[in-house]
């Protein structure tokens, strides 16, 4: 894992260092490439009127959340917020009502998305003495790294919220770890408070990392989902019968002025959908690979596989 390796330096005889500026030049660099092949992907699967791609409507919700967060000015760094987790203003305000919420104070495990809007989320995790489980960015680095208080001091646990800090002070976990997580934080674009339903990035990481917990049996039906958002990102047209059987819904909303209970009714993902997986993100993602070989290993039968399609040039990565 490029935790151990890459980005240690040796400074001494006995002292080998993390490499701050190398790994966040490296997440940067990567994140931009993700980002300008994913903005060519939804201008033309949007494009398409003959034919239309099944996901084009996502990416027209999408867009004009996108759009109205940089015409309002309600987006903060890093912008534009076109292609990410937009990191909205007041996602503090979000963060401490999720963190008043019964299920969090409950909790004693709690898995968090690793992007900036919900950064707060992972501070007030680990400040309340929880243990944070955090995937790594886009899965490409390993899988999912755990961290808690006791392995900070009060001078780290700010920088252990950030993705340096989790390359850092993270300790990586595997598909056989056995490990119970009592809550789910997930980011969104937009998500519709009368049904639950969600729509993300684009880029479908939420929905492997759900399925992968599933599988390692960390979690099941009964874990509840949270997204914390902005107020404007809620929308009332994302058609819940065009969702996927791996779109993972969510049954509490947070944002800066209110708490939102969906009572969603729409089924959460029962593991990883290998059919509708494709083989260019399964290239892209070891720990998916892994996962493919341990199942087929075991119940000594081939998995079956998605269609292609076009991904991020970190795909190519090896």
């Amino acid at each position: 894992m490029m935790h151990g390796t890459k980005y240690y330096v040796t400074r001494g005889q006995n002292d080998a260092g993390f490499n701050d500026e190398a790994y966040e030049a490296d997440r940067l660099r990567l994140d931009a490439e993700a980002r300008k092949s994913m903005a060519e992907r939804s201008s033309k699967e949007v494009q398409i009127e003959d034919d239309p791609n099944p996901n084009a409507w996502k990416w027209v919700i999408r867009k004009r959340v996108w759009d109205l967060m940089e015409a309002q000015n309600i987006a903060q760094f890093p912008r534009p917020v076109h292609h990410r987790i937009p990191n909205f203003i007041g996602s503090p305000l979000a963060a401490k009502k999720l963190s008043e919420l019964e299920v969090f104070n409950k909790a004693k495990c709690v898995k968090v998305n690793p992007d900036t809007p919900q950064k707060q989320v992972r501070f007030l995790t680990l400040n309340d003495g929880k243990k944070l489980l955090t995937p790594q960015p886009r899965l490409r680095t390993g899988f999912f790294s755990v961290l808690e208080s006791s392995m900070l001091s009060p001078s780290t646990i700010k920088e252990a919220c950030t993705s340096v800090g989790v390359a850092k002070y993270g300790r990586p976990i595997g598909l056989d770890e056995k490990i119970r997580v009592d809550l789910i934080v997930i980011g969104s674009v937009a998500v519709d408070p009368n049904t639950g339903a969600r729509l993300g990035k684009g880029e479908g990481f939420a929905e492997l990392e759900y399925g992968m917990l599933r599988y390692m049996g960390s979690i099941d039906d009964s874990t509840l989902v949270v997204t914390s958002v902005h107020d404007n990102q809620l929308v009332d047209d994302i058609p819940v019968e065009k969702l996927l059987v791996h779109d993972v819904p969510v049954d509490i909303i947070c944002t800066p002025t209110q708490v939102i209970f969906t009572n969603t009714s729409i089924p959460k993902p029962q593991g990883i959908y290998w059919d509708k997986l494709s083989p260019e993100k399964l290239g892209q993602i070891r720990i998916l690979r892994e996962l493919k070989s341990k199942i087929e290993r075991e119940s000594g039968q081939k998995l079956p596989c998605g269609p292609s399609e076009k991904l991020p040039p970190t795909a190519k990565r090896n």
